[in-house]
């Protein structure tokens, strides 16, 4: 163990307190890839079409557009957005949520994803401890934020980021970090096949897609990470919190029902709880069944 490491193990407020700063750097990051990605997936399947129908490109706009480029703006007066100025969530409360240029409203929702990412990030080091499970399922708990609100914004799973956190999860599990490679593999794809065989069933039932694909891989990720004996828990999980939400946002909010809700955010969800206290949640259904025989 480094120094640096053993410093963090034997003070866990710097510990957590490291981890809440990351925290909101990556959330203030994640930000950017929530608005953007989507984006350039969409220009970039243009361009793709464009060249398989054999049309005439578009105009090339000059600029490139990624996650560093152009810099952060405002949308409005299109003012560069300074350095100071993009301090998670202290700016936007020294701004009082507003535009330094033009006084446009900044939305909320900046920093409450920073804020978001910064107390699962915590909940997850308090979990794990100074480990590399607790790296690992950072990254994860940063993924399944960045596929909730992009799911949740555009109907959309980006394999960009889906695919490569399905594949580190079959690498991790050669080291037992959360699973073994047996459960893993038969994790990613009982957790595919789950969801295929429940959309074609429904189609055949209905006529209608009940689900987009993003949603079989997003639930192989999860068993490539967790293993496969935790599927029951995060389909059964993702279940009840997308109905009870469903039915809220129906009878609270008016939702029209012919709108469909993604359901993405519910498996992530779902998914982030398992990582954290499957087990406990497994062990304890176990016990109330030997109860109940």
């Amino acid at each position: 163990m480094t120094p640096s490491i053993r410093l963090l193990a034997d003070n866990p407020l710097l510990f957590l307190a490291v981890i809440a700063a990351l925290g909101l750097v990556v959330g203030s990051f994640l930000n950017v890839v929530i608005h953007r990605l989507p984006v350039m997936l969409e220009k970039n399947w243009r361009r793709e079409c464009q060249a398989f129908l054999d049309l005439e490109p578009e105009a090339d706009p000059g600029q490139p557009y990624n996650l560093l480029v152009p810099g952060s703006h405002c949308p409005q007066c299109k003012r560069p957005i300074r350095p100071w100025e993009n301090i998670p969530i202290v700016s936007y409360l020294m701004l009082k949520g507003r535009c330094a240029g033009c006084g446009m409203p900044i939305t909320f929702r900046y920093p409450a994803i920073e804020a978001l990412t910064a107390v699962i990030s915590i909940a997850v080091a308090w979990h794990f401890g100074v480990t590399w499970q607790t790296a690992s399922a950072l990254l994860l708990s940063w993924s399944l934020i960045c596929l909730s609100f992009i799911d949740f914004d555009r109907q959309l799973l980006p394999d960009a980021i889906t695919m490569p956190i399905l594949w580190l999860g079959l690498f991790l599990s050669l080291f037992n970090l959360f699973t073994d490679s047996t459960s893993s593999i038969l994790g990613a794809i009982f957790g595919y096949l789950c969801l295929w065989l429940v959309y074609h069933l429904f189609r055949l039932a209905t006529g209608k897609e009940g689900m987009g694909h993003g949603d079989f891989k997003l639930l192989a990720l999860l068993g490539a990470w967790l293993g496969w004996s935790m599927l029951p828990t995060v389909v059964l999980l993702s279940s009840l919190v997308g109905a009870v939400i469903g039915i809220a946002m129906i009878a609270i909010f008016r939702h029209d029902r012919s709108i469909p809700i993604p359901f993405g955010p519910y498996l992530a969800m779902a998914g982030w709880i398992a990582l954290m206290w499957g087990h406990d949640i497994n062990a304890a259904y176990m016990r109330f069944a030997g109860i109940s025989g």
